[in-house]
């Protein structure tokens, strides 16, 4: 592996930066696996992923490392999102919002600006469960990649977007925080993919620097008074860290925060040059991950929450809502709505939000979907069956490994099972649906989701 001599020479008297251990690392080979487990998808069976069995990332209470790196697609368990395979070091999320907000989550609206593929967005929706997550990404073809690991995650707090920043003005004042993984270089990828090497140069670098911050400014509005900003990159260039926490400091009158990452986990504390501003560097070398580089910060200035405007939602009918609350426990804590033919929900304590949200901004799922009807009956909704809510009146059937991935594949499978809609489960998991007929059984697990390697 070549590393560019810019990037080498850039780095120079950077804290932490060690050429030759820097080097080492990249010529190694090593590679390093790391997933979050699902607090609220515990597994009833003997995976291959047991937690007890593997080391942790000690600054994410989830965070677990493995020996190697298995085929995920063939874990059924994977499917059913028991876990995010997500790298070890962007975990630190966690331990910023741990020291920065505490365990009060209540009541707290959370925006995930670049979110794609949706690490750090299933990330927020565990640590503010009794909040409201906003997930966002401007480009269409990752947004879809977004809802499908929102949908897996299965949590019904979490409204997924497909907006520019700017459009995010529109909400002054409203949110309590804001996460962006901003788009970068890539330098801290050069382990994973060698076509960020490639793709690499000073000019891509002074190019991200500045779209980092159109980005910031852009959304910036929409953090309250008081409000926790939060900004990642996965870039070692100082202009794209270090540069941006000055800018932030001295341009948008933020204030830095520090963190107190434990003295024996290999992170780098920095400050930036003119205002001293705190920022967080991970190494390969020191720390068991891939390059990273996080800085918080909090708002100084803003006024009152806005005087939104609110997006008259569809409601389906008292009957359309009978009909589908039938599968849902609790069915009184959510409000039921329509987006397209589907007949969704989320927590009727978010249902103003939802309407002013939809006001702004263009919205591609929101808390789960139930189902659609069709005459007298209801066709539940993948949504549905991964979602964490509880189904007390839907039948399970339970798939042994080989069983889950002919499922998995849209294989037609041949199982003992009640009459009727039942949701295949493995490890106590629920895959998805399948209705049982006299003589067939129907598949329904998503065509564009399926397994398509033997």
């Amino acid at each position: 592996m070549q590393l560019p001599s810019a990037l080498l020479t850039s780095l120079q008297g950077i804290k932490g930066f060690n050429q030759a251990a820097f080097e080492a690392i990249h010529t190694s080979g090593e590679q390093v696996t790391s997933i979050r487990i699902n607090p609220l998808k515990p597994l009833s069976c003997n995976s291959k992923l047991q937690t007890s069995n593997l080391h942790t990332v000690s600054w994410c209470p989830y965070g677990y490392y493995l020996p190697e790196r298995p085929f995920f697609t063939f874990d059924p368990t994977f499917h059913a999102g028991a876990y995010y395979v997500q790298e070890a070091s962007s975990m630190f999320l966690w331990q910023i919002l741990a020291q920065a907000i505490g365990t009060n989550t209540n009541g707290l609206k959370v925006l995930d600006l670049c979110a794609a593929p949706g690490g750090k967005s299933t990330l927020l929706a565990s640590y503010f469960k009794d909040g409201l997550v906003v997930s966002n990404d401007v480009i269409k073809s990752r947004a879809n990649i977004l809802v499908e690991n929102i949908t897996k995650w299965g949590y019904d707090n979490v409204v997924v977007t497909n907006n520019d920043p700017s459009h995010f003005k529109m909400l002054e004042n409203y949110f309590d925080v804001i996460v962006i993984d901003a788009p970068c270089s890539g330098s801290g990828l050069f382990r994973r993919d060698n076509n960020a090497i490639n793709e690499w140069s000073e000019n891509n670098v002074a190019l991200c620097s500045q779209r980092q911050q159109r980005i910031v400014a852009d959304v910036l509005p929409a953090l309250k008074q008081g409000g926790l900003l939060i900004y990642s990159t996965c870039s070692y260039s100082k202009q794209e860290d270090e540069d941006i926490v000055d800018w932030l400091i001295e341009e948008q009158q933020l204030s830095t925060v520090k963190c107190q990452p434990s003295t024996n986990e290999g992170i780098v504390e920095t400050q930036s040059d003119k205002h001293k501003g705190f920022g967080y560097r991970f190494y390969p070398y020191l720390t068991k991950g891939e390059g990273f580089f996080v800085a918080a910060f909090t708002k100084n200035n803003g006024g009152l929450i806005g005087n939104y405007k609110e997006q008259t939602l569809a409601k389906p009918s008292k009957l359309e809502e009978q009909m589908v609350a039938d599968f849902i426990s609790h069915k009184s804590d959510y409000s039921f709505f329509k987006q397209a033919e589907g007949i969704r929900l989320l927590s009727i304590k978010w249902w103003l939000d939802l309407q002013i949200l939809a006001k702004c901004l263009y919205i591609k799922k929101a808390g789960i979907e139930i189902g659609t009807i069709k005459g007298k009956d209801v066709i539940p909704h993948h949504e549905l069956a991964v979602s964490i809510l509880d189904l007390p009146q839907i039948n399970t059937v339970k798939l042994n490994q080989e069983e889950a991935l002919q499922y998995l594949r849209k294989k037609d499978l041949m199982v003992e099972s009640a009459k009727g809609w039942c949701a295949p489960t493995h490890c106590g998991l629920r895959l998805g649906w399948m209705k049982v007929l006299p003589n067939r059984i129907n598949n329904y697990y998503p065509q564009e989701w399926r397994i398509l390697k033997e």
